[in-house]
């Protein structure tokens, strides 16, 4: 039996009802839910619904839920075919139900305002991996591969709120007594028609629970975020989903004026053969950054969901032994597409199919265009100063350029020296090279990477171009453009692609070909790093040579830490990014 059990008249009274919904969130700015046993897809579906037809909806919905081993998109469809208002909210989960690997996955509606963070996981185990405050739960009974154990429903009661509500389909007796030990208030209701009894509770322990008071949900107020490139527009974004007031300052009169002026990088999955760490984080980014840019920027001239191939050359190690829900992320490129590359068959090479290019500086501008951000332009700050309860921005010549209750620093290289040196971050100079594109050029179809990139056709010119990179020059804080980079990038072409590299040397004999340099800002272990420093003072920066995958990552990590909200990816998964880090 499925989470769709009984049809929706069921899963709205047991658990919509059960929770008081819509009335209990009434006046809240969001509304977090825990639901152990996603099924087919119903109770989600039916709580989006009842969110968009609520005039008093609160400003997000974010809902996580634990699945074994989640259904085909077939069937979120079916189970939605008989209630015309769900079919479309069906549709549009549907379009995103791909590469669910075990893990969390970060599924977005409404422009961000409905958030579904699915944990494909043993229950036990993605209960451990999560760290938020519910304000309800779902305990769906009817997925469940495990009873419900005392020990269990300790790790539910670990992520909830005093006051948290609770619905059931059940109510056994065993259940509502564990329930009760953990400080649940329980109550049987009626069921529907023939259905049983269901239960319903709050938690309302008579003793104090510390694990629950350290989790702060800190109220919207006037943010400042420091650093107008992808990682501070995005953090700009993020909190002004959340009712922030925003202000962005930068030292530049535009935004996107630093390494993320970059005229078009690559987003694509970094896959490893053993499915490290980084190869998790990058997937975790890439999903949200691609959904980002389908609600967002215009497919062809700012973004193009491309796919990208992966050349590996003599390096024979097989992709990572995962399920198939791996193919849509990466898996052995066919010999059609090596050929259409015009790499030789016997080369390794991947394909990944969540993977294409954006140009950054688009995304930064529709980040900031986001209701209640505001971008300040040259406007350096120099101080950030603890000012009784709120903090104060301060220039060069100690003139207050603001006052906030929260700072966000997000300024790449120029981030440690407001912080007093306290981050690791290290100079990477690089330089991409583009020329207009001729169309007898005999070029690949698709972008292909594993030795620098290159971009086939991006509309930089009338004509479009291609574009390819980067250099990659560690410790070098110097942005001048380089004739030995152009040659650096030319060679790297005819590595893997000498048709290509040809048409590269022709547009550098003509005088064609154009470059662009910029500065990146990278950590010591090339992963970002983003924290609270001090409380109201979080930071955001070290994109290294991946803003466009751990950009939004890292924002809604810092707003999900801020608002006790669920984490977009694995608590292990989050640690790796967190700027305490050892």
């Amino acid at each position: 039996m499925t989470g769709a059990a009984g049809g929706l008249e069921q899963v709205r009274h047991v658990f919509l009802e059960g929770c008081d919904l819509p009335r209990a969130w009434e006046g809240r700015p969001q509304w977090r839910v825990l639901d152990t046993g996603f099924g087919a897809g119903l109770k989600f579906l039916a709580l989006w619904q009842a969110w968009r037809s609520d005039p008093l909806q609160p400003r997000l919905l974010h809902v996580a839920a634990i699945v074994a081993r989640p259904p085909a998109a077939d069937d979120l469809q079916a189970a939605a075919q008989t209630y015309p208002l769900l079919q479309p909210l069906a549709q549009a989960l549907a379009s995103q139900w791909q590469g669910l690997l075990p893990g969390f996955h970060r599924l977005s509606f409404e422009q961000g305002r409905v958030l579904l963070t699915l944990c494909v996981g043993e229950r036990a185990a993605m209960l451990r991996e999560q760290a938020f405050r519910a304000d309800a739960v779902f305990l769906d009974t009817l997925d469940d591969a495990s009873p419900w154990t005392l020990d269990s429903l300790k790790a539910v009661t670990r992520l909830c709120r005093r006051g948290a509500l609770l619905a059931a389909r059940t109510v056994a007796e065993s259940m509502a007594h564990d329930l009760q030990t953990c400080g649940w208030q329980v109550q049987v209701r009626p069921g529907l028609a023939a259905a049983g009894a269901a239960l319903a509770a709050r938690h309302d322990p008579a003793w104090p629970v510390k694990a629950l008071d350290r989790e702060r949900d800190v109220a919207a107020g006037d943010a400042v975020v420091i650093g107008a490139g992808l990682a501070g527009a995005a953090a700009a974004a993020s909190l002004a989903r959340r009712g922030w007031q925003v202000r962005v300052f930068d030292a530049a009169g535009v935004p996107a004026a630093g390494a993320s002026s970059l005229p078009v990088g690559l987003l694509a999955p970094h896959q490893s053969p053993d499915d490290n760490l980084l190869s998790r984080l990058s997937r975790a980014g890439v999903r949200i950054t691609l959904e980002q840019a389908r609600q967002r920027l215009a497919r062809g001239l700012e973004w193009a969901d491309t796919g990208v191939l992966e050349w590996r050359g003599d390096d024979h190690r097989a992709l990572p032994a995962l399920d198939e829900a791996l193919r849509p992320w990466s898996r052995e490129a066919t010999e059609a597409q090596k050929r259409a590359a015009a790499i030789p068959v016997t080369d390794t090479a991947w394909w990944h199919e969540n993977a294409g290019w954006i140009e950054p500086a688009a995304l930064v501008r529709t980040w900031l265009r986001e209701a209640g951000v505001q971008f300040v332009g040259q406007s350096a700050v120099a101080h950030i100063v603890r000012d009784g309860a709120c903090w104060r921005i301060d220039d060069a010549d100690g003139l207050r350029l603001a006052d906030a209750d929260l700072v966000v620093v997000a300024a790449a290289l120029g981030s440690n020296a407001l912080l007093g040196d306290r981050l690791p971050l290290h100079a990477v100079g690089g330089q991409v090279t583009w020329a207009p594109r001729e169309d007898a050029l005999a070029l690949p179809p698709f972008p292909v990477n594993g030795n620098g990139h290159f971009i086939p056709h991006v509309p930089l010119v009338e004509r479009g171009a291609w574009i390819t990179g980067s250099s990659y020059r560690r410790g070098e804080a110097d942005a001048s453009l380089r004739d030995e980079d152009t040659l650096a990038n030319l060679e790297r072409v005819r590595a893997v692609l000498p048709a290509a590299a040809d048409a590269m040397a022709a547009a550098i004999d003509a005088g064609t070909v154009r470059s662009w340099s910029g500065v990146r800002c990278a950590s010591a272990d090339r992963r970002p790093l983003v924290g609270e420093l001090a409380p109201g003072l979080w930071v955001s920066t070290a994109m290294g040579s991946r803003g466009l995958t751990f950009a939004m990552l890292c924002a809604e990590l810092l707003a999900a830490r801020l608002h006790a909200e669920p984490l977009p990816l694995e608590a292990r998964l989050a640690q790796a990014l967190d700027a305490a880090r050892s």
